[in-house]
């Protein structure tokens, strides 16, 4: 099994590098992982407290559940992956089956700042794009697929995903064994990417 571990800020087109490098490979040889799926429950607050939340912070996310689940994909077993809600900031009771692949991705801005998961790795990426790129990619989607008005996402935005970004994601870019700029615009970066994953399949 190889794992991918695919970084970088927010908006700066991680999901589009991971759909344009599984549609690379046939069904049923890459699963998918999430990090945002792994975001701590946070039912016990009331809604408008936790649309308060940093999540933008490494201690929003249940470290321990998506390494765990790291060494059980590696191991040859099933896991059932959380599914987390950005409407209600909130982990459904509901879980999605995760079999085992030739190739598994975890995705997220904030992969690589733990060694604990860069260390399950075979592959590290970041993806790195302007800052004004992210900024104007976040608006949209916050306003188009997570309820958010433009007024919110740009104060969020000042508050907590700029200084978050610069104080954890931009330094954990010197893990990355592969730094792919502006995202899934970078045909190139993208082939280098499925050329080394191929490459490791075939050994």
């Amino acid at each position: 099994m190889l794992i991918v571990g695919i970084a970088g800020g927010t908006g700066s087109g991680k999901t589009t590098v991971v759909n344009k490098v599984m549609s690379c490979f046939l069904p049923g040889e890459v699963a998918f992982l999430p990090q945002d799926s792994y975001y701590k429950d946070n039912s016990h607050l009331l809604l408008e407290e936790r649309q308060k939340l940093n999540f933008d912070h490494p201690d929003s996310i249940e470290w321990p559940l998506l390494i765990e689940h790291l060494k059980e994909l590696r191991r040859g077993r099933l896991i059932h992956q959380p599914v987390y809600s950005y409407l209600t900031c909130t982990r459904s009771t509901e879980t999605i089956l995760i079999e085992p692949r030739k190739v598994v991705i975890v995705e997220g801005i904030l992969i690589l700042t733990q060694k604990e998961v860069r260390d399950l790795l075979d592959i590290k990426v970041f993806v790195d794009t302007d800052a004004d790129d992210r900024l104007a990619r976040v608006i949209r989607r916050d306003i188009q697929e997570r309820g958010r008005s433009a007024e919110i996402v740009l104060n969020r935005y000042e508050k907590t995903v700029k200084p978050m970004h610069l104080d954890f994601i931009e330094p954990s870019k010197r893990y990355a064994d592969l730094i792919i700029p502006q995202g899934g615009d970078n045909k190139v970066g993208i082939r280098v990417l499925s050329s080394l994953i191929r490459e490791h399949l075939s050994e």
